[in-house]
């Protein structure tokens, strides 16, 4: 919500996208009055299935004829193993399949809408991740940092190759880590344990702080033209090892089309 009403802020006609309608009309609400803006609309996704997505790609081409900034911000952990409606498991869905999903059906809009902004929010995290290609659904050893940090490994993983196709397009791709969030995210993935959750937050950033750095890759003419890199607080950072493998980038994302049903590359 914060980077919405930031880059309502900078004059940015803002589609904020939302799961939940009640929430999504209050976020609405505040981010018009705080933003001053009347530039802002809502539209509504479950990532945690692809049929949404594919509806919510189709809306919004339906309603817009261009699109400039992709901010891809969905985040998700478990402490229990859990699968979506689509059979995936519910953390690798909802981090990476749906908004490699998203961003696929979107790729044409944004292609022609050029130059355009791809941002997808990663996290300290991936440093911690490793993609094990015959065990992505983690049906073996489920384990809630295990699938919070591949699922975002496999986000930086698929900003560097998406980064690769889109050359000579005009449409750039970065990734970030937005910084320890004060958001509820871990409170509700800590199930009985959710109090710690409240008691790191005395440690976490704000929001505010948080949305910097995907901000200034959205609008910032100081990275235009950038492209195929890892950003944490507004500096450019080298990511994990496992991430500049050309060859595990391409056989993930070969890996995936399938996964989310398309039939071609963009």
């Amino acid at each position: 919500m914060v980077t919405s009403r930031q880059l309502a802020i900078l004059g940015a006609t803002v589609v904020m996208v939302c799961r939940d309608r009640r929430k999504g009309e209050k976020a609405l609400e505040e981010t018009r009055r705080r933003s001053g803006s009347g530039s802002v609309e809502l539209m509504f996704c479950d990532m945690g299935s692809l049929a949404s997505v594919r509806s919510l790609a189709a809306e919004f081409e339906k309603k817009h004829d261009a699109l400039h900034v992709l901010v891809n911000n969905a985040g998700l952990a478990n402490v229990r193993r859990s699968v979506t409606s689509d059979g995936f498991e519910t953390t690798l869905q909802v981090n990476y399949l749906a908004p490699f999903l998203l961003t696929n059906l979107l790729l044409g809009l944004l292609k022609r809408s050029a130059p355009a902004r791809i941002v997808n929010v990663s996290s300290i995290g991936h440093y911690g991740g490793h993609i094990d290609l015959d065990d992505l659904q983690l049906e073996r050893n489920y384990r809630v940092m295990k699938a919070y940090s591949q699922s975002k490994l496999a986000l930086v993983l698929f900003t560097y190759e998406l980064a690769r196709r889109l050359e000579g397009t005009g449409v750039t791709a970065n990734c970030l880590h937005p910084g320890a969030v004060a958001t509820n995210i871990w409170g509700r993935s800590l199930g009985p344990f959710s109090f710690l959750g409240g008691l790191s937050r005395l440690f976490l950033i704000s929001p505010e702080k948080g949305a910097k750095t995907s901000v200034y890759l959205a609008t910032s003419n100081a990275v235009e033209g950038v492209t195929g890199k890892y950003f944490d607080q507004l500096q450019e950072k080298r990511s994990s090892q496992e991430s500049y493998d050309v060859a595990l980038a391409r056989r993930l994302w070969d890996r995936t089309i399938p996964l989310v049903g398309l039939d071609h590359d963009s």
